[in-house]
């Protein structure tokens, strides 16, 4: 397909791709509510009338979940918001979610054609657009759903890739119950992102979507603790997914991160998102307030940590990381939005020993140099310490946000359930399916620390292939149930 340009006739003018309006920098420093506004209507028109509407749209290749983009964005274009909304629910359970917080820079903007010339169409916007006005609109539509199969899915873990398998299934008409081990639902969306990113509220609304559907939520049962694998099969249950995530911190092994001072981005995240420490005393979760903190990392975690810092109260809040800008894997947005903030980089800097004061608290941290040499397995430059080059930052919480693991809690209390040697469930992409007949797995608790959407994706090709085991049925990524249902 050609490209579009104001010169020729019959084609539409080129229209600047919009920007959405967010809350000041030195404003929101200072809050926890949502950093952007969102798009107005006649925003979400013009930046939808950049579509060239392809016929063999490559927008819908990069979407893990396979969402029909060209469709959607051409019922924004005629001011069909709510329409466009069920339209991404055809195939996404979750927009107001994917549209804060995927990357779709790498994946379905990556592949817009438009892009090739200018600016890509703001898809990940446009999503978040409409499924705000859905809401807001209280314009709920639900689903035809399959007459029950009389099968019983038991989903662990209630974060993007348990919610988006759940929705799959009860869709296709099977009985299905999330085991949460937290007290509220929604997995690393509510203890990891920051509500200044992804609103609690949202969340809790796209979990009641799926509650109006028929899927049950139980919180507070620790699978593996509470109860294991083999005992919800004993309870009746057919198929079990497990979608736990990889929720255990890693460390950098060096001296002094046992101080007072020190936390994992999945503590220091978690009680405040989760627990509300930001509100302390009117929540009951305490956190140490820093002048100084410094975050060791340079993903989004690491973002995240930064900046929740930032609006604690903290004077200064360092990003240190050992390689350079161009080699982060944060998203963009995430480090304008840090850079805008006031967030300072502390760049190709590893962290080698934390220091204490008299107290037994941080108080400084040693840091080495480093200079990129040739790239690593990650395809990535490797950093190289550089000789002599070290030197003291002054610091009182050091935050350590470098990855993290699975919980190795299911994989020891399931017997025969094969795990990959970092601790990760061993299943196929395709499938989900596991060594364990009827067990499957998906998201991080397989692939390790990824994005929201790819969890939903292993979530949604693991239904389809749950279904399959349960009714014969074979349904395709490509097409809604509903496509699969007509054919028959």
């Amino acid at each position: 397909m050609g490209e579009e340009t104001d010169k020729k006739p019959g084609k539409k003018e080129k229209v600047p791709r919009q920007k959405m309006a967010e809350q000041e920098p030195q404003e929101r420093v200072k809050n926890f509510r949502e950093v952007p506004f969102g798009f107005s209507g006649d925003q979400a028109m013009l930046e939808a009338s950049r579509c060239l509407q392809c016929k063999k749209p490559k927008c819908i290749d990069g979407c893990p979940v396979n969402v029909n983009i060209p469709e959607f964005i051409g019922l924004v274009e005629q001011g069909k918001f709510i329409e466009a909304a069920w339209k991404i629910k055809e195939q996404n359970a979750l927009p107001a979610i994917c549209g804060r917080v995927c990357p779709q820079e790498e994946q379905c903007e990556a592949l817009c054609v438009l892009g090739k010339k200018q600016k890509p169409v703001s898809i990940g916007y446009l999503e978040r657009f409409v499924a705000d006005q859905e809401r807001a609109s209280g314009k709920l539509q639900l689903p035809q759903k399959r007459p029950a199969s009389g099968k019983k899915a038991a989903i662990i873990g209630c974060g993007p890739a348990g919610l988006t398998a759940a929705g799959e299934l009860i869709k296709l008409g099977h009985e299905v119950i999330i085991f949460e081990a937290l007290h509220l639902p929604g997995g690393v969306l509510v203890y990891g992102i920051p509500e200044f990113r992804l609103p609690k509220a949202i969340v809790q609304a796209e979990v009641d979507y799926l509650k109006a559907l028929g899927v049950k939520v139980e919180c507070d049962i620790v699978v593996g603790k509470t109860i294991t694998v083999d005992e919800l099969f004993e309870q009746g249950f057919h198929i079990i997914f497990v979608g736990t995530g990889a929720g255990l911190p890693q460390f950098m092994d060096i001296p002094g991160e046992e101080l007072n001072g020190v936390y994992s981005a999945n503590e220091f995240l978690t009680r405040n998102n989760l627990m509300k420490a930001y509100e302390f005393p009117e929540s009951d979760t305490p956190i140490l307030h820093g002048k100084k903190v410094a975050t060791i990392g340079g993903g989004n975690v690491a973002m995240d940590s930064a900046r929740t810092a930032l609006r604690l109260g903290a004077e200064k809040s360092y990003i240190v990381y050992r390689r350079s800008r161009t080699e982060m894997p944060a998203r963009i947005d995430e480090l304008e939005h840090a850079e805008q903030e006031g967030i300072e980089f502390h760049l190709l800097t590893l962290p080698i020993e934390i220091l204490k004061n008299e107290n037994g608290y941080v108080r400084a941290m040693v840091c080495r140099k480093m200079e990129l040499g040739e790239p690593d397995a990650s395809g990535r430059r490797r950093p190289v310490p550089i000789k002599g080059s070290e030197f003291t930052m002054e610091v009182d919480i050091v935050v350590v946000a470098i990855g993290n693991r699975p919980n190795p809690l299911i994989p020891k209390t399931t017997p025969g359930l094969q795990t990959q040697r970092w601790g990760g469930i061993v299943a196929d992409e395709e499938t989900g399916k596991t060594s364990r007949d009827h067990i499957y797995a998906g998201g991080d608790i397989v692939t390790g620390a990824a994005t929201v959407i790819l969890a939903m994706g292993a979530g949604k090709k693991a239904a389809y292939s749950i279904h399959k085991e349960l009714t014969g049925e074979d349904l395709t990524m490509k097409k809604t149930p509903e496509d699969q249902k007509s054919e028959g």
